[in-house]
C-alpha cells in the first residue's frame, strides 16, 4: 500500500509540469509570426494600431455594459447567478492585458469584481462585437479569491473550458457602443 502511494505521488509529480502546457488560464487568439502580425494598410499605418483602438473600444464598451447594468439594479451592483445564488458585485478592475480577440468579431475579457460577501471574483466575459454594438454572450465565475474553478483549452482552433466545475450562464445582454 505504501509503495503504491509512493509510486502514485512520483508519477503525479512527473505529470504536473505537462498540465500547464495543455491548458491555459485564459483564451487567446492564435499566435502569429512577426511578419503576419503587422501587415501594412494602404496608408502605411500598421494594423496593430487599429487593433489596439478596437481593443480599447471593447474595453470601454464592457466597462459601460457593467456600469449600465449595475445602474439599473436597486442596489447599484452588477448581478449574476452563481450556484443558484445571486452574486451582487462591484467592478474592481478590467484586465486589459487579458482582453483578447478570438477572431470573427469574438472577444474575451477577464474582470475582477468584489462581492458583497467580501470575496474577490474573477469573471470571464465572452462577447461579440459588431459595428456600434457589443453583445455579451457568456459570463462565468472563473476564480474565487484567486482559486480557479476551470482552465481554458484550445481544441482545433476553438477555446473550451476544461475541468469546469460550474455551468456557464447563457444569459444574453446587449449595449450600444
Amino acid at each position: 500500500m505504501t509503495t503504491r502511494l509512493a509510486i502514485s505521488v512520483f508519477v503525479g509529480l512527473l505529470v504536473v509540469p505537462v498540465v500547464p502546457i495543455a491548458a491555459q488560464e485564459h483564451p487567446r487568439a492564435p499566435q502569429q509570426s512577426q511578419s503576419q502580425q503587422l501587415p501594412q494598410t494602404g496608408t502605411g499605418a500598421p494594423q496593430a494600431v487599429m487593433t489596439e483602438a478596437t481593443m480599447s473600444n471593447v474595453s470601454a464598451g464592457l466597462k459601460e455594459f457593467i456600469s449600465g447594468y449595475a445602474a439599473k439594479s436597486a442596489d447599484k451592483k452588477f448581478h449574476m447567478p452563481y450556484q443558484r445564488k445571486d452574486l451582487a458585485l462591484d467592478l474592481v478592475k478590467l484586465h486589459d492585458d487579458r482582453l483578447s480577440s478570438l477572431g470573427g468579431n469574438k472577444y474575451f475579457a477577464c474582470v475582477d469584481m468584489k462581492g458583497t460577501d467580501g470575496r474577490l471574483y474573477d469573471i470571464d466575459f465572452l462577447m461579440v462585437v459588431k459595428p456600434a454594438q457589443l453583445t455579451v454572450t457568456e459570463t462565468s465565475v472563473h476564480k474565487i479569491n484567486g482559486k480557479p474553478l476551470y482552465n481554458w483549452k484550445e481544441e482545433k482552433g476553438v477555446w473550451k473550458k476544461s475541468e469546469s466545475v460550474t455551468k456557464p450562464n447563457a444569459a444574453l445582454y446587449r449595449i450600444t457602443l
